[in-house]
């Protein structure tokens, strides 16, 4: 029976596609929110485009994985408080299962053979999703000189310049806010339809409807916010120790770190490495590497950080129960601030989408998203199609470049049957994953023998 996209679907009905999206959320940030369009706009029709740029960026503002709280926001438009939290919690929990399960194997272990092979040819696949992405949101997002130029800048910026996020979107929000009318046409490149979104056509029939939900989902944010602390002050209230600090390191990270995964790993690197010495270097980016082909939001690399701190404790809890507190402290305190963040905004979400200045202003943020996301398209490309790269520095110019003769010819095949599978033959997302995994597998299993 074919969904009827004309209503908002049933609490069930929405549960099952946020559990899908929960499962096949590869590939970080960008591949996510390619997912979550393809989803939720493109298939089943349940918000319109400008929608959902417009909530993208609202996002984006916010410490933390954008992904994720997207998520949680149009899972809270469609069923006030409850569908948020299923929206928000089913995309992190089945990453955070296979997760913890790489990282005891981890820890125990010390390698992941088997994993590696199985996930080799994902990480092509992740490669393609985040492309497509790039195509997707630039394809709706960039309506003007002014706006591809922003993102052209962002790009740079971010890639060639190291330029915090965090600036990027500021100065791309002040742009836009100041000059809304550059940006008075981003957003609008709708999937053609004779009929409004479903939440789109929601919302014009009860206007007042988020109104209606807000006192609702702010007792909701007030609740997760002494949800989150309440562990943390019990934690350094005992005198420290282990837990104490990955329940306070952690907590800043989720408060600080604006542009999700990749610029948490600045912070985690200096500190949880240099200072906390929970785990090495090569750890760091092992613990990446998993976090960049399981499901669920790429910040879930904090978890094997977690973990490993819990494992390696000094104290009395040590080893795989160490492991597996440190592991779930850290998701609590990580993740219980995205519902705070979300449930205390979200009502005057809606309100921006009539205010013209903050309208351009996340119009602005949205098409600078774009050079990030081509940002991280490129360094992706980069990490999965070449063994070794060289810094090159240049004045204020700094990145990693390529060594050519480094090139995996076999990433490369498997990103080839990826965008052939995808694009070509309109396979869709689980078929795609699964036919690059198993050519992986293989192609791995043939080299060993």
């Amino acid at each position: 029976m074919s969904e009827d996209k004309d209503a908002i679907p049933s609490f069930g009905a929405a549960f099952k596609v946020w559990l899908r999206i929960g499962l096949l959320s590869f590939g970080g940030p960008a591949g996510q929110i390619a997912l979550l369009h393809r989803e939720v706009v493109d298939e089943r029709h349940w918000i319109g485009e400008r929608r959902f740029l417009h909530a993208l960026s609202f996002c984006n503002l916010l410490p933390g994985p954008e992904a994720q709280q997207l998520a949680t926001y149009l899972g809270w438009l469609m069923h006030g408080v409850k569908g948020g939290l299923a929206a928000g919690i089913i995309f992190v929990v089945p990453g955070a299962l296979v997760m913890l399960g790489l990282s005891l194997i981890y820890a125990l272990a010390g390698q992941v053979p088997i994993v590696d092979a199985i996930f080799f040819g994902l990480k092509a696949a992740v490669l393609v999703f985040v492309l497509e992405a790039v195509q997707r949101i630039g394809r709706r997002a960039l309506k003007g000189r002014v706006a591809w130029t922003l993102a052209a800048i962002a790009f740079v910026a971010l890639f060639f310049f190291h330029v915090p996020f965090p600036a990027v979107v500021l100065i791309s929000g002040a742009i836009g806010y100041f000059a809304p009318d550059q940006f008075s046409h981003a957003g609008h490149g709708q999937v053609k339809s004779d009929r409004p979104a479903a939440i789109d056509a929601m919302l014009a029939a009860e206007p007042d409807r988020p109104q209606r939900l807000a006192a609702a989902a702010r007792r909701a944010g007030l609740i997760a916010l002494v949800l989150w602390l309440t562990p943390v002050a019990v934690l350094m209230a005992q005198g420290g120790g282990t837990f104490a600090d990955i329940a306070w390191f952690f907590s800043k990270m989720a408060v600080v770190t604006i542009g999700g995964a990749y610029a948490v790993l600045a912070y985690v690197a200096q500190d949880a490495v240099e200072a906390y010495h929970w785990l090495s270097p090569a750890e760091m980016l092992a613990g990446l590497g998993l976090a960049e082909t399981t499901p669920g939001p790429l910040i879930l690399v904090l978890q094997f950080v977690g973990f490993l701190a819990g494992f390696r404790s000094p104290g009395a809890v040590s080893g795989v129960s160490g492991g597996i507190l440190g592991s779930l402290l850290t998701l609590w305190v990580t993740f219980a601030p995205c519902f705070v963040f979300v449930f205390l905004g979200a009502p005057l979400v809606e309100r921006l989408q009539s205010n013209v200045k903050l309208s351009g202003a996340l119009a602005a943020v949205t098409a600078s998203v774009v050079g990030v996301v081509a940002n991280l398209a490129v360094w992706f490309a980069s990490q999965v199609l070449f063994r070794a790269h060289v810094p090159f520095r240049a004045g204020p110019v700094a990145f990693d470049l390529p060594l050519p003769a480094s090139i995996d010819l076999a990433a490369l095949g498997l990103a080839v049957l990826a965008a052939v599978c995808l694009f070509r033959l309109k396979l869709g997302v689980l078929k795609t994953l699964g036919l690059t995994s198993a050519a992986g597998l293989m192609l791995r299993m043939a080299v060993s023998l």
